[in-house]
């Protein structure tokens, strides 16, 4: 609860953009949330007392055990109920250019299994009786250099930038303002005016609906980007979107991009929506309203998908928390170069929310081997490299554009190709080598025992 309470309070801050309908769920809305995230370690201490009652294990296996437990809930937590892998315990190592590199092969589960081991082995060492404490020390140094030293040679591999320019803009848009009545004009007018300023770029990237309204029914908006839109350059920007069928209006949050003459080239619609913000879950059973403006519930769209945008690199989509989803951005049939990530994080003010956002962002270039371009309304926005290095950024709150090229993609990477088998695969390895070696120490003393007896 301590952990999840202090880790999500940053959600407290959306149900405040409306106060007055919404303010006096923040409290009750943190406290809730965290209680039920709070039943997946929960679960892991109870799977681990269960299975230490039936074989009872010690030293570096129990370490093991634990670790074991906890990646496999931490999993569940991030698939149950749509899921929600906030805060993994991978993330610790973010900032750590060398040992955030061993998600390339073994995801953020892989290295939150490894994490949590590695942070337990001190504990075994106090424990463990005296003359199984080098056994132990050993471990734990191989396994830390071992994550330093295999991240430090990947770090080794060069990263040129391309030849796209980018031109990422932050309108600083306040969620308040942001969908009141007559505010759009303002706000298109903000950000045209910061797409305008000098320099040279070739994509234009907006964030998570930075046109507050349906921009390919605006006719009149569309003709205004041509100010800023010359010489076949393209924007891709967030835009709610709607669809007539069937009798209904189903509505998507979307990623559009627009040529010079005002034309949809390509879009993607978000798939992974967020509960009770995009959408309330059992409608016909919860008496609750959406926390976002809007007409109705958001439609989800058909999963990950790789746009063609002419004249540039091929681009997969991930709109706001879409992002924290390992192995759920790329389409795996078709790889793309590089990963936009469109976002409002407007909702959570200057909380600890966009900082833990991004991190998830820099652990996606990780494992896929490939660049996150991040374009927030009020921020962070940023470039990130294939390697999860921050190229640049423009802090919360801080209304501008960034003008940079794009980081070139690596190979894909091991998980990439396999995603949480290589998490699977690492954990069985670990297992097996740890039975491989007690089998051993068995073997040796019993022999040892037979020498000194006869």
């Amino acid at each position: 609860m301590g952990q999840f309470g202090f880790g999500v309070s940053w959600i407290a801050e959306s149900f405040y953009v409306d106060s007055e309908r919404f303010g006096a769920l923040a409290i009750p809305a943190v406290a809730g949330l965290s209680a039920g995230l709070a039943i997946f370690p929960a679960l892991t201490a109870m799977l681990f007392a269960a299975v230490m009652q039936r074989r009872a294990v010690g030293g570096i296996a129990a370490g093991l055990l634990l670790a074991t437990c906890w990646v496999a809930l931490e999993w569940l937590r991030g698939h149950v109920l749509t899921g929600f892998p906030w805060n993994l315990a991978a993330y610790a190592l973010v900032d750590h250019a060398a040992l955030r590199q061993t998600a390339a092969w073994v995801g953020s589960y892989g290295l939150s299994f490894l994490t949590v081991f590695i942070g337990l082995l001190p504990g075994v060492l106090i424990v463990a009786a005296p003359n199984r404490r080098v056994p132990v020390l050993v471990l734990f140094a191989v396994a830390v250099m071992g994550l330093w030293g295999g991240g430090a040679l990947r770090l080794g591999t060069n990263l040129p930038t391309t030849d796209i320019a980018l031109r990422i803009v932050q309108g600083n848009v306040p969620q308040v303002e942001k969908w009141a009545p007559g505010s759009r004009e303002r706000t298109l007018e903000k950000y045209l005016s910061l797409s305008a300023r000098p320099g040279r770029f070739d994509l234009l990237l907006w964030p998570e609906t930075a046109f507050p309204g349906f921009l390919d029914e605006d006719a009149l908006a569309r003709r205004r980007l041509s100010t800023v839109l010359p010489d076949g350059r393209i924007l891709l920007t967030g835009v709610p979107d709607r669809v007539e069928g069937d009798g209904e209006t189903r509505y998507f949050n979307t990623v559009q991009a627009y040529d010079g003459n005002g034309e949809i080239l390509t879009g993607y619609a978000k798939h992974h929506l967020v509960p009770f913000g995009e959408y309330v879950p059992l409608r016909g059973w919860l008496p609750i309203e959406r926390l976002t403006e809007g007409l109705g519930d958001f439609t989800p769209g058909p999963g990950p998908r790789t746009l063609a945008i002419p004249g540039a690199p091929l681009v997969a989509v991930a709109i706001c928390y879409e992002i924290i989803f390992p192995g759920q951005v790329v389409d795996d049939l078709f790889r793309p170069d590089w990963i936009f990530n469109a976002t409002n994080d407007a909702w959570f003010g200057t909380s600890i929310g966009p900082e833990q956002h991004l991190a998830s962002a820099r652990m996606r270039a990780v494992e896929e081997g490939l660049p996150v371009v991040r374009a927030a309304n009020t921020g962070i926005s940023a470039i990130i490299d294939a390697k999860g290095e921050i190229i640049a950024r423009l802090e919360t709150g801080q209304t501008g554009v960034i003008d940079a090229s794009l980081p070139t993609a690596l190979a894909p990477t091991p998980y990439a190709r396999f995603g949480d088998w290589t998490s699977l695969a690492l954990i069985c390895a670990v297992w097996a080598l740890a039975f491989t070696v007690g089998s051993a120490r068995r073997c040796f003393n019993s022999e040892k025992s037979k020498s000194e007896e006869s």
